[in-house]
């Protein structure tokens, strides 16, 4: 039997959809409940509060992102939108909104699984505030502001260690360009998205062992980054 991962809320009004999925969520561990609205899913999130959600934003009652607003007003579930939206202007709203992973339909079950494991990590590594984070050859220690790779310490500008430990600290999760040129340059900063760009490239010459085929920070186009912390690179 597999290892139980707590109640998952899946929030949508297609029926197919919920019966799509719940044998191989369940069968990963989840607890599986349903909800068909935006009202429904956070009645349900009250009464019985779930590990993880997966919501669609076209609900019948009102606007995903509106669920996602709400949510956060009280609540740090980890959210993983399920959506045939496939505009980047939306999946970025979702993002910036408080998502912490935007997947298209149709989706295969093995990367919804891992996309859930990897929202689950995020959500542990927030709240246990961990002074270290480590995957692979990399190794980030927050209260001194070291960074190593392969037992080597590399060194960084403070920007370039700003937008690793953002990152880190939603490892496995988008972090869009919004999200980190509030965290790198201020809220008041008149970057924009090729400075991101350009301090990302600056950043992988530093940690990867091949900056032109990342395999550590992912690109999600159009919309952010990614630090795997997983094997899926």
């Amino acid at each position: 039997m597999a290892e139980s991962m707590g109640r998952l809320l899946i929030v949508d009004d297609e029926p197919q959809i919920v019966r799509a999925l719940t044998p191989a969520l369940t069968q990963a561990g989840f607890e599986v409940t349903s909800a068909a609205n935006g009202e429904m899913a956070m009645s349900a999130l009250a009464g019985d509060p779930a590990e993880v959600m997966i919501l669609d934003l076209g609900l019948p009652d009102m606007d995903g992102k509106e669920v996602i607003q709400r949510v956060r007003e009280w609540s740090q579930i980890p959210i993983i939108v399920l959506s045939a939206r496939d505009l980047e202007s939306e999946k970025i709203a979702a993002l910036d909104l408080g998502a912490d992973d935007f997947v298209n339909k149709p989706v295969g079950v093995g990367e919804l699984l891992a996309r859930l494991r990897a929202a689950l990590r995020g959500r542990e590594r927030r709240f246990s505030a961990q002074p270290k984070f480590q995957f692979g050859e990399l190794e980030i220690n927050f209260p001194a502001r070291r960074v190593i790779v392969a037992g080597a310490e590399i060194k960084l500008t403070p920007r370039e260690y700003q937008l690793l430990r953002i990152l880190a600290g939603h490892a496995g999760q988008v972090v869009t360009h919004k999200q980190i040129i509030t965290a790198v340059w201020g809220t008041d900063s008149n970057a924009d998205a090729q400075f991101v760009r350009v301090l990302m490239a600056q950043l992988r010459q530093k940690l990867e062992a091949d900056p032109s085929s990342p395999q550590l920070l992912l690109t999600e186009p159009g919309i952010g980054y990614r630090l795997t912390c997983d094997d899926e690179a």
